[in-house]
Formats: C-alpha cells, sequence, structure tokens
C-alpha cells in the first residue's frame, strides 16, 4: 500500500479475495459459448482467444518467476543483494489483477469496437504500425509520467507502493494501484487502439505487443543480469533501445535516474541516465556463483510440493503445505514436471538465506517421498545425496545438513554411508538428531511423569527414551518388540522407567512415523502429541491436541526469508536445518551421521544462545531440559 494511499488504489474485486476470477466468467462464458454453437461463418476466433491468450500470460509470468528465483538464489549474475522477506511476497500476490484488468477491458473492446471483430492473423503494416506508436508517443509519454509518478504528491499516493520494493522480483513490475495501472493501460492502447482504427491490426500484432510488454516489463525486474555484452558490440546504437535489468534495477535504489519504460534513449535525451548503469551492467554481468557456508538438502515429497518450493508458486511457498484443490486441475502440468525431476538426475538450488556471518542455501533432491520407499530406487537417491555431497566438498562448503529422508536409516544409515566412503571429508555431515532429540524433550510439560512413545523406532526415538528413563520418566511402550528393542539399549536402572502397556496411556504421547490411526483412537481425551519424526502424524482426534515437528522459531538475524519449509508456519525451522547452521556457528569439526549424537544440553544451549526460540511454550509445559 501506498504511503498515502489515494483514490483508486484498491482493485474492485478485492472484497471477492480468492474468487475474484469470477469477474471474467461472464465474458469466458459467452465468447465460448458463441464459438461452439454458432455457424462456422460467424465464429469470431479473436474473441475466443482472449481466456486462452490470458492464461498464456499467467504461465509466461510463472516462467519468470521461477527463473528469477532460481539464478537469484544461485548467485550468479545477481544485481542487487538485498533481502526479500515475507511482506513483499504479500504485497505482491495480486500480480494477477493486472491479467483480470486488461481481460475485462479486451472483452469489452471487441464487443463494442466492429474494427475489433474477425481479426485476421497477420497484417505486416499493423506490425510495423505498433512498433512505430510504441517506440515514439508510448515511450515518450511514459517517461513524462513516469517522472510525474515521482512527484511526492503522486508519489506518496501511488507509486511509491511500487517502490517499496527495493529487491524486486519479475511480478515487482505490475505492482501498482488500480489508478496508477489505469493510466497505463491508456498508454499501451495506443498502438492497438490505431491499429484498429486504421483497419491494420491483427491478432499477432495484438498479442505480440502485449507479451513485449510482459516481457520486457519481468526481465527488468528479474534482479539477475542476463544481457550479452556482444549484443551491444554488434550493434552499438541498442544501449540506447532496450534495457538491461541492471538498468533498471538503479531506478529501483536510486530513484530520480533511469525514468524511461523499455527504451534509455529518453533517459539520454533528458539526462536522468544513472552514471554508474554501464559499471552494473557490467559488474553485474561477469559476477560468479557464490559458495555458501552451510546447505541444507531437502527432497520433494509430494507431486504438488513442486508448486510449494520457492521456485513454484510464490504465494503457496510462502504458507506451511495444505492441501489445495485447484491444484488438482494442474494435473497435466504435474505429470509434466515429475517426467523432468525422473530425467534430471542432479539436486537444484531452491533457496538462499543469510545468518549473521553465514551464508546458506538449500539443495533439493529430484525425487518424492514415495520414491524413498522404493527398494529399487534408493541407489539413484543416495547416488544424488552423494552426488550432493561431493559438489559441497569441491566448493569448500563447510556443512552440509541432510533433511527429511536423505538421512533415513534404511537408505543410508543416517549418512553413515557416505562418511564411510569418502573419510576424508572437509564437508560435515549433520543429520540433526542431537537437536530434535532437544527440542522434543523441551516440549515435554514441566512435571511430566509418565510419557507414551509410539511409532518407528530411529535414532531419535531411542535418545529420547534413554534420555527420558535416566531422568526417572516413565516410558509406556504399547507393543512387546517395541519394548525389548528399547529395553536392550537402557542401562538396568533406566529399564525399570520402561512399562508394557495398552491401557491406563499417559495423556503425553511422542510419536513417529507409524502411528496410526487406531492407536490413537486409544489415547485418553485431551491427550497431546509430540512428534520426533520428520513428517507430521495424520491428525486423527479433534479433542486432542498435535504439536509441530521438531522445530524452532528463527531469529531475526535469519534473512531473506520468505517461504515456508514444508508444513512449518513462518520463519520457522526444522531442527534437521537449525543443526547444519549451529554446527558452522559452533566451528564443531565432527560429522553427526550413523550413531554419532552430540550432547543434548550443549546443542539446546548453543540453538538459544544463537537466537532460536521454542514454539508456544505455556506456563505449564515450560520448557526445562536439565529437569529431565
Amino acid at each position: 500500500m501506498a504511503s498515502k494511499p489515494g483514490v483508486l488504489t484498491e482493485w474492485p474485486w478485492t472484497w471477492l479475495g480468492k474468487y475474484k476470477y469470477v469477474v471474467l466468467a461472464p465474458w469466458v462464458i459467452h465468447s465460448t459459448y458463441s464459438y461452439l454453437v454458432k455457424d462456422k461463418s460467424e465464429r469470431d476466433l479473436s474473441q475466443f482467444l482472449i481466456f486462452p491468450f490470458l492464461l498464456s500470460r499467467m504461465v509466461h509470468n510463472q516462467i519468470w518467476i521461477s527463473l528469477s528465483r532460481y539464478r537469484t538464489a544461485k548467485g550468479d549474475n545477481r544485481i542487487v543483494d538485498k533481502n526479500i522477506e515475507f511482506e513483499q511476497v504479500d504485497r505482491e500476490r495480486n500480480w494477477d489483477d493486472q491479467i483480470i484488468f486488461n481481460g475485462i477491458l479486451f472483452y469489452i473492446g471487441q464487443a463494442y469496437i466492429k474494427e475489433g471483430h474477425n481479426l485476421p492473423w497477420w497484417r505486416t503494416s499493423g506490425v510495423v504500425l505498433t512498433i512505430l506508436l510504441h517506440a515514439g508517443p508510448v515511450e515518450f509519454l511514459y517517461y513524462w509520467l513516469h517522472r510525474a509518478l515521482h512527484h511526492h504528491f503522486l508519489y506518496s499516493r501511488y507509486h511509491s507502493h511500487h517502490h517499496s520494493s527495493i529487491v524486486t522480483e519479475p511480478i515487482t513490475s505490475v505492482i501498482h494501484p488500480f489508478g496508477e495501472h489505469i493510466a497505463y493501460f491508456i498508454l499501451f492502447a495506443i498502438p492497438l487502439l490505431t491499429t484498429l482504427w486504421t483497419g491494420t491490426a491483427s491478432m499477432i500484432s495484438f498479442a505480440g505487443y502485449i507479451t513485449y510488454i510482459d516481457f520486457m516489463n519481468n526481465m527488468g525486474h528479474c534482479n539477475f543480469e542476463h544481457i550479452p555484452k556482444w549484443l551491444f558490440s554488434i550493434f552499438p546504437p541498442l544501449k540506447y533501445l532496450m534495457y538491461t535489468p541492471s538498468y533498471h534495477s538503479l531506478h529501483h535504489t536510486q530513484f530520480r535516474t533511469n525514468y524511461s519504460l523499455f527504451m534509455p534513449f529518453y533517459d539520454f535525451v533528458y539526462g536522468t541516465m544513472d552514471q554508474s548503469s554501464d559499471a552494473l551492467y557490467e559488474n553485474s554481468l561477469v559476477r560468479k556463483a557464490e559458495a555458501p557456508d552451510v546447505v541444507h538438502l531437502t527432497h520433494l515429497t509430494t507431486p504438488e510440493s513442486i508448486y510449494h518450493l520457492r521456485l513454484g508458486f510464490a504465494y503457496l511457498a510462502s504458507e506451511p503445505h495444505k492441501s489445495t484443490w485447484y491444484l488438482w486441475l494442474m494435473w497435466p502440468v504435474t505429470v509434466w514436471s515429475m517426467m523432468v525431476t525422473w530425467i534430471y538426475g542432479r539436486t537444484f538450488v531452491v533457496e538462499r538465506n543469510v545468518f549473521k556471518h553465514l551464508k546458506l542455501q538449500t539443495w533439493a533432491v529430484p525425487k518424492y517421498t514415495i520414491q524413498y520407499y522404493m527398494q529399487w530406487q534408493r541407489e539413484s537417491i543416495n547416488g544424488m545425496i552423494e552426488d550432493a555431497i561431493l559438489e559441497a566438498e569441491d566448493k569448500g562448503i563447510k556443512v552440509l545438513s541432510l533433511g527429511l529422508m536423505n538421512q533415513d536409516e534404511r537408505l543410508n544409515r543416517n549418512g553413515e554411508l557416505f562418511i564411510r566412503k569418502h573419510p576424508m571429508l572437509k564437508v560435515r555431515l549433520v543429520d540433526g538428531s542431537s537437536l530434535a532429540v532437544a527440542i522434543v524433550l523441551n516440549s515435554i510439560p514441566k512435571g511430566t511423569s509418565q510419557v507414551c512413545i509410539r511409532g518407528k523406532l530411529t535414532k531419535v526415538a531411542y535418545s529420547i527414551a534413554f534420555a527420558l528413563c535416566q531422568g526417572g520418566i516413565q516410558v509406556f511402550t504399547m507393543h512387546e518388540v517395541e519394548h525389548k528393542k528399547l529395553k536392550a539399549k537402557l542401562s538396568i536402572e533406566a529399564g525399570n522407567n520402561l512399562v508394557l502397556s495398552k491401557y491406563n496411556l499417559p495423556k503425553i504421547w511422542l510419536v513417529g512415523e507409524g502411528v496410526r490411526e487406531d492407536e490413537q483412537l486409544k489415547a485418553s481425551k485431551g491427550t497431546v502429541f509430540i512428534p520426533f519424526s520428520q513428517f507430521p502424524p495424520k491428525k486423527v482426534r479433534k479433542d486432542c491436541s498435535y504439536n509441530s515437528t521438531p522445530a524452532m522459531m528463527a531469529p531475526k538475524h535469519l534473512e531473506n526469508v520468505d517461504s515456508c519449509e514444508n508444513w512449518l508456519p513462518r520463519r520457522v525451522m526444522s531442527a534437521w536445518r537449525i543443526a547444519g547452521i549451529l554446527h558452522a556457528m559452533e566451528e564443531w569439526n565432527e560429522h553427526e551421521c550413523g550413531n554419532m549424537m552430540f550432547d543434548i544440553e550443549k546443542i539446546w544451549k548453543a540453538s538459544i544462545e544463537h537466537g532460536f526460540r521454542p514454539l508456544a511454550v505455556s506456563a505449564e509445559s515450560k520448557q526445562n531440559l536439565t529437569t529431565m
């Protein structure tokens, strides 16, 4: 929102929320119905194609969003190093409003301007006229409109909303108040209406011109430089006919320079071209990808999780994973993305963050959770993980933490497989088990004397049971096999606190992977389920409460956070991801893989000292590890 919102700030359909697309429904239904039922000689293809064209614009924008986020996360050719946070994602969430607005105007214009009926595919004269009108009146008028919008009166009421984004993303280009978009459309309508009224318009000239505007807008705000230098060497005047991402980026950091739309010519003529434009362009063009200090290695979960990645839909990535019905409508894209992940056999960069002096990255293995359970996929998955470890070694990365099932015991024995295969690794592998144990122990309400543990007995589960029994807390198990396995790991004294029972169970349940629905039904009303697994259990009981999987609130000095980690809330990080950061901050020189565990109290203390905080601590459940 602008600092002093003016009239026509809000879009007319804002009150509809996520149902805003219904405003297009009457026109879409009418044009489709007319095309299908009318005689072939009466059909108007130009009207029918408006809706598919609007969809193509959304796909075009999304491609730019994903590409920009991928390239800026890697770091090569990045222009501005400042951070993007959730506030910017929320502010730019309505980037599709301008497509809806344009769609309505296209339908109205096509209906009431007779020259817009039955447009041919191509007219050369119309294409040439469109180019000339854009280079002349449109660019010239936009330049002076843009300068006027930087006058304090209009800037505070309108244009400041756009400039709230110092670090731009492609869709920053269309984040303006409604009134500002009206002015822009009037400008861009000059070539469109002129070609209509001169009888030179065509579907290609219309679609091509709007696509050109989208392309240049997205390119100018993508925050990575990619226009090759040789292009300007071959044709030097191009410097004044086409801007570059770094050229427009200066307008967002300096504000009073580089006002032009897409052609720097007018900045040159009127003396508003930033003197550092060439230097920034050349420096950005040769900038290399940065090597992070810490890498967190995750993987895809469900087929739809591709949309929840930071490289996917920005607004979905900024919220915890949840079932979204309309993603089922995108199954063709989902199937295509799955095929790509099967073919693409390398990890890819998802996100970059900054923690004090540490540079962080998240890499993703292009495999889904279900594939980790397939015996025949394990060799391939371990190969990808090993390649990622060796890449981290080559880049001089200090720590690589294994997230989700990349450290599964059945897959690679909590990462021990890689340590044995490469004993001279300098990069430290961390499975995060110690911190996961510490978080679970600190989630148990103070004064608790009995807990029930259920689920797959992992490294984390054994450590939790050992710490509780050693601390004098009774641990209930429901199955004899689990009871025997735990008993074998405990001393005689600690083993006395292990209880086998299916009845009169405690109201604190520690649950891991494999806890069944029928077992949850045996819990008494008001039971608190505390997961110790990577994945959250299915919530069966409405009369019970479910804690988050082991995680903590991130401190303010964790920067560039604009997406959620899987199902966790905003600015909440999993124990396994935090553990890698702590490992690097404390400069611990040991691996945490296989059977290796750190001192639980030591790693808990380190997490608190570095600003991480437990989730939602109530008075009666105040967490205190030392009492265990």
